[in-house]
């Protein structure tokens, strides 16, 4: 199989969480005897540097022509004072939306290798946990009208919500189509008992449910999934819920897994195009200095392997690999205890080597 991947390396350790990442493709592309060609292409800072927009007409068109993407990272202090519509991180919006990505996925799973690093109580880690998060991406909060006005007390802000059944229906296939490869479970997540949008959340996912009478599906309000991620993270396989709802939660996940330098994402739309990217930001401290994580977005290329083009035992190879590394005591600074931390390079060299 020959397929064409556009990279997208961006800000501070992007380009190496992404060299790291094409290095793991590569070997696979070896062993399995598969061809990537690789296009790399500007976005967020660097392309802000390079030709004064984040997002380049250049990169949305290699984007779309490419087979799938893959993504470091964008952003950083250098362009923190530049206008809202011309910072790094519209160039993730834009993208997005230029290839009507509407499903994010985000696992968050606690390695046994590192339980000791998850901030829960020992007696809730021994647990584990392997859960999914499928966020709404395109719609909701983050893209209704927004804006400024004189209301009762003078100056004020306001952001609108909006679902439309459409939305609501396809997203929540996308959850109900994971759980059928997983265990069968779905938890929605709303606030039903305030919120407009979320009644119409509720009774649609049940409506969609129905074409699903192997999978469990339940609802949760917001304020109690919150808690339940800390209490009983283990009741969880497939979560479903709105863009930011979605946002908040699936952080709060990353954080229980011991390491957000651990979490890959993957946002999908129609198509079997995707882009594929580490859920961390751009860390500018540690930037060049062999410091970062490449395992998130190593894992993300294996999220990329699944869901772009069906190649089940190529993804099962890296993260059988990563999981290998972690069970074998080499960790990165993040991860690590005391002295012994490898570098990005070296990590990278390790699950090589696993491969």
């Amino acid at each position: 199989m020959e397929m064409n991947i556009a990279l997208l390396r961006g800000d501070g350790i992007g380009p190496e969480i992404v060299d790291s990442a094409v290095e793991v493709l590569k070997k696979i592309g070896e062993k399995y005897n598969h061809t990537f060609n690789f296009t790399p292409y500007l976005i967020g800072g660097s392309a802000i540097d390079a030709c004064g927009e984040p997002l380049p007409k250049e990169t949305v068109d290699g984007c779309l022509a490419s087979d799938s993407v893959l993504l470091g990272a964008v952003g950083g202090p250098k362009w923190d004072n530049l206008p809202g519509d011309k910072r790094p991180e519209k160039a993730l919006l834009g993208i997005r939306a230029a290839m009507e990505l509407y499903t994010n996925l985000r696992p968050a799973r606690l390695y046994p290798a590192l339980a000791e690093d998850c901030p829960l109580r020992p007696d809730i880690a021994a647990n584990g946990f392997d859960l999914l998060i499928v966020r709404e991406l395109t719609g909701g909060i983050y893209f209704g009208d927004r804006g400024y006005r004189q209301g009762k007390y003078g100056e004020e802000a306001y952001d609108t919500e909006c679902y439309s059944r459409v939305e609501i229906e396809r997203i929540a296939r996308a959850a109900f189509e994971a759980a059928m490869k997983r265990n069968k479970n779905v938890i929605s997540i709303d606030k039903a008992n305030v919120l407009e949008t979320s009644r119409l959340w509720r009774k649609t996912v049940h409506e969609i449910a129905e074409e699903y009478p192997e999978v469990k599906c339940t609802d949760m309000l917001v304020d109690n999934a919150a808690m339940q991620l800390v209490k009983n993270p283990s009741q969880f396989d497939v979560v479903v819920t709105s863009n930011m709802f979605g946002d908040i939660l699936s952080d709060e996940a990353s954080q229980i897994t011991g390491s957000i330098g651990m979490l890959a994402s993957a946002s999908l739309g129609n198509t079997t195009r995707g882009l594929y990217e580490p859920i961390h930001g751009s860390a500018p401290d540690i930037a060049g200095q062999n410091k970062a994580n490449p395992i998130a977005t190593i894992l993300s290329a294996a999220m990329m392997l699944r869901y772009a083009f069906s190649l089940e035992e190529e993804a099962l190879c890296i993260e059988k690999a990563v999981d290998k590394v972690l069970e074998d005591g080499i960790r990165t600074p993040d991860i690590a205890h005391g002295e012994g931390a490898v570098g990005t390079k070296e990590m990278t060299a390790e699950i090589l080597k696993r491969i």
